[in-house]
């Protein structure tokens, strides 16, 4: 009698979604900094199997936004305040520069682009959805960089956009909206304009605003473990 046919290895599921959708969860604090990332338990929510899970943490790793601790599992990291102060001074490097370069090349299917994503956030804004609201808050920032079109500095800008969204999480200040509601709309304004000048300073104030509403003095809080952020299938 022949042997059963084996199941082909591609079967299970892809990695780029289960990556895209634990970035997602990270973006929009559904999980917090220091979550343990439980193998069993997302190959439960994913059905993928342990090589898949892994091939994913390890490239969060990569990206500064896991911490895989031997003998102990994989965590959401938790970026320290010096760690934060140094994500904002290299976005104060990059971002300013990279809207300033969108604006001296922006055409008005880019401009149609930006003004799209921002009417986005203030849909979810209105809705009181405020996961959707930060996710598409830090995704502005990645599509000026995507559009400026330096692939290098996007990279990076993408991986301090997530790694933002961690400090965010551990350092938020209550009632004060770590990205201001209108400095968005008067940054697209400025490079739908060409203004460069204007686009570089507005980009350095508005990151400088985001720093500015944490507190960068507090010690973190203990977060919640995966099993309790995860449904069984």
């Amino acid at each position: 009698m022949p042997a059963p046919a084996r199941e082909p290895a591609d079967s299970q599921p892809a990695a780029e979604p289960i990556y895209q959708g634990l970035l997602t969860a990270i973006m929009e604090h559904r999980l917090p900094a220091g979550t343990k990332l439980v193998e069993e338990r997302l190959c439960e929510a994913t059905g993928a199997g342990r090589p898949r899970i892994r091939q994913v943490l390890a490239r969060l790793a990569h990206e500064h936004l896991v911490t895989l601790v031997p003998n102990k599992g994989a965590f959401v990291a938790q970026p320290s305040v010096k760690e934060a102060r140094d994500v904002f001074q290299t976005r104060r490097i990059i971002e300013p520069e990279l809207a300033s370069m969108l604006a001296n090349a922006c055409t008005p299917a880019k401009a149609k682009r930006l003004r799209e994503h921002i009417a986005a956030e203030h849909a979810a804004r209105e809705r009181g959805d405020r996961a959707a609201t930060i996710r598409l808050s830090g995704e502005y920032h990645v599509l000026i960089a995507e559009m400026a079109g330096n692939h290098v500095l996007e990279r990076l800008t993408r991986e301090a956009v997530s790694r933002t969204c961690l400090i965010i999480t551990l350092y938020d200040r209550p009632g004060l909206p770590a990205c201001p509601e209108h400095e968005h709309d008067t940054l697209t304004e400025a490079i739908a304009t060409g203004d460069a000048a204007r686009a570089h300073d507005l980009m350095r104030e508005h990151l400088e605003h985001i720093e500015h509403s944490l507190d960068l003095h507090s010690t973190p809080t203990s977060a919640l473990d995966l099993e309790s952020i995860f449904k069984r299938a």
